[in-house]
């Protein structure tokens, strides 16, 4: 009975951490209609450009910032110079497009930072929490409970985001009705822009 909820709070937690990255698929998925498919891509450029930051010197707290406004800025020039010049495009185009973006990102990132294994030190261990595992003989990685938290925490942080700002609700203005958002004086390419950056910090 124990493995048995070991493997359920480790499949919750690993839940929590790639609903990150489902969140990327749907936010520009509702708002433009495009399945990206480079939004693993973006997920794999975003670490390694992370940990080969750390090496050169950076320490986390650093890294962490100088990494998501690099995604921002991976976010926004996509919008600007992949799918925007294809607005209009039938579906097959755009998803064409996102596959050829994906070769594209994992090829920059392997020419910026390498191809080599590279190990990411969070100054985490990863072993069981001690508490957890004397007092209900479960086994649960110090590493997955911290990162489980830090998604749970932005995905709250979105949510709030989306439903008590302007551009939360302009965001979900533009996934419900396009065109309707559009006759309301929405900006809907200022809110593509948006999308692109929000789903790169997700990343």
């Amino acid at each position: 009975m124990n493995f048995f909820f070991e493997v359920l709070v480790g499949g919750l937690l690993s839940g929590v951490m790639y609903s990150l990255v489902a969140l990327g698929f749907v936010l520009i998925y509702k708002a433009s209609g495009v399945f990206n498919f480079a939004q693993g891509a973006m997920v794999f450029f975003a670490v390694l450009s992370f940990v080969g930051f750390m090496e050169l010197g950076l320490n986390f707290w650093a890294a962490l910032p100088v990494t998501v406004a690099l995604m921002v800025v991976v976010g926004v020039v996509t919008e600007r110079l992949v799918l925007r010049p294809l607005v209009g495009q039938s579906e097959d185009t755009l998803l064409m497009a996102t596959i050829g973006l994906a070769f594209v990102v994992e090829g920059v990132a392997q020419l910026a930072w390498g191809v080599k294994v590279r190990r990411l030190d969070l100054g985490i261990p990863d072993e069981p929490m001690g508490w957890l595992a004397d007092k209900v003989d479960i086994l649960v990685s110090q590493l997955d409970v911290a990162a489980g938290l830090v998604a749970g925490i932005m995905v709250a942080v979105l949510a709030l985001i989306f439903s008590k700002t302007k551009v939360g609700r302009g965001l979900r203005a533009v996934a419900d009705d396009n065109a309707a958002a559009l006759s309301v004086g929405i900006p809907l390419k200022q809110i593509l822009v948006v999308v692109w950056a929000t789903a790169g910090v997700v990343a």
